[in-house]
């Protein structure tokens, strides 16, 4: 397969299988699984109390991310934390905890703050009904100010939606919808039990674009059971019929072990590993024909979208959500297993209502571990974050920023690049690291160069594959 960027580099399959391994997404570093049950609600609070009392900390916007865990029906492929009930009674309880939770921060940060940024996901955020969306949003816009041209945007279950749904949510403020697709192959859609025949979704897309919203999404998964080349090419081309402004392409992770309902896929349904990798290697080649930017890693958008203006720009970023165009900001999770960023540090609630639930009714904020990052997490975070993010990195600026000598610091990192250049990933100058057109399909790998947390330990299988 061709290089889409005209360079002359081939995307060989052997190149495919070389990087065919687990390693981090990097929507944080360190990644969550560094965090630790040491860092509390304490060291949380103090980070709050930091932000309110920093003048500059206080004049940059907020991002908000808010985590609906209930689903009427399991994914078999899914590693959300999720519940699974058709009680939708329950929705209003945890809208009362979540108000107990929003005045807790605003107790330490004050009423008023500015966002930037507003992410509601899941669990399916519209299991919650209108009514409760409203309430949602009431309870968000009086302790926040929604700043204008700010990205609002929240994850979509095809199935529990129609137009009118729709038109609720752009009433309401969202300007984003995520659609979660996977695949329009209808034995594939059964085989991991998420039936939405291709048509609904279709007429969704469409309503979305009558009502404006600035931006559509669609997740895709590739390595599902009942998944072929063939198949998968199929919906490929409907996704470039159905022409969303953006395109997300996961690769199915199946960790049985760690994930319950995953245990309900036939280990003998799922594709083989060439036919991943030719699938993979389909979308690469599909996308951008039919005039997708890859804007990096997994994430693929069309050129007037924002996020491929962002790119173009250098103006990407990064954060628990994925890409986004809004500046590096602190980032706020609320709700059960909500991750944030405050400063420098990480937090995570309690993954369990049970806990998060008695954490508020003791009056406390359910944080329930983190990391208060060192040093040299915050010299290696800028370096990670600029590769993911700009596919550059000019020496100077992390030495200026950090007083290191970047050649001395990162002289192993430097020398395992050299390979790296030499299979065309990136290109290595005196005072600069440039990713490749090519390297930006591997840009994870080229990251993980740079992860120490990894070269500590090889215990990546906790990780999706990078391809």
């Amino acid at each position: 397969m061709q290089d889409t960027n005209t360079t002359g580099h081939v995307i060989t399959p052997e190149l495919l299988r070389r990087y065919d391994v687990p390693g981090p997404r990097y929507t944080s570093y360190p990644t969550a699984d560094r965090f630790v049950e040491a860092f509390g609600e304490a060291d949380y609070v103090q980070a709050l109390v930091q932000r309110r009392s920093g003048a500059a900390a206080m004049a940059l916007p907020l991002s908000l991310y808010v985590h609906v865990p209930f689903c009427e029906s399991l994914c078999y492929y899914c590693a959300c934390n999720k519940i699974i009930t058709k009680h939708h009674e329950r929705g209003e309880a945890y809208l009362r905890y979540l108000s107990r939770e929003i005045d807790l921060h605003t107790a330490q940060l004050g009423v008023g703050q500015n966002l930037s940024q507003l992410h509601l996901g899941g669990g399916s955020p519209t299991f919650l009904s209108d009514a409760e969306l409203r309430e949602l949003m009431a309870m968000l816009r009086r302790s926040f100010n929604l700043a204008p041209g700010g990205e609002y945007s929240i994850e979509i279950d095809p199935r529990t939606v129609d137009e009118a749904r729709l038109a609720v949510l752009a009433e309401l403020g969202f300007n984003r919808l995520s659609f979660g697709v996977q695949d329009f192959d209808p034995a594939v859609q059964k085989a991991v039990h998420r039936i939405q025949p291709a048509e609904q979704v279709f007429a969704l897309v469409e309503a979305a674009r009558r009502l404006d919203f600035e931006s559509v999404n669609v997740d895709l998964i590739y390595g599902l059971p009942q998944q072929t080349p063939e198949s998968f090419d199929r919906t490929l081309a409907q996704v470039v019929q159905l022409r969303p402004d953006r395109i997300a392409l996961y690769a199915y992770a199946h960790l049985p072990e760690r994930f319950k309902p995953q245990r309900r896929i036939l280990a003998a349904e799922l594709p083989h590993p060439a036919a991943k990798l030719a699938m993979l290697a389909s979308a690469l080649s599909v996308f951008p024909e039919g005039g997708y930017v890859y804007v990096g890693m997994d994430h693929f958008a069309l050129p007037g979208d924002a996020l491929a203006v962002a790119k173009r720009q250098g103006r990407l970023h990064r954060n628990f959500q994925g890409y986004s165009t809004q500046p590096d900001c602190d980032l706020i999770g609320l709700g059960v297993s909500a991750i944030g960023r405050v400063g420098a540090t990480y937090s995570q609630n309690a993954k369990t209502l049970e806990e998060y639930y008695d954490a508020l009714d003791q009056g406390r904020l359910p944080v329930v571990r983190g990391l208060a990052l060192s040093r040299d997490d915050l010299v290696r975070r800028a370096v990670i974050m600029a590769i993911m993010c700009q596919g550059q990195l000019q020496f100077e600026s992390i030495e200026l920023a950090y007083l290191i000598d970047f050649r001395s610091y990162f002289a192993a990192e430097l020398e395992t690049l050299r390979g790296l250049q030499d299979q065309g990933l990136v290109e290595l100058g005196e005072a600069s690291l440039q990713v490749t057109p090519m390297g930006w399909f591997f840009v994870r790998a080229v990251a993980m160069v740079f992860d120490r947390y990894l070269q500590a330990d090889r215990t990546r299988a906790r990780f999706s594959k990078i391809i």
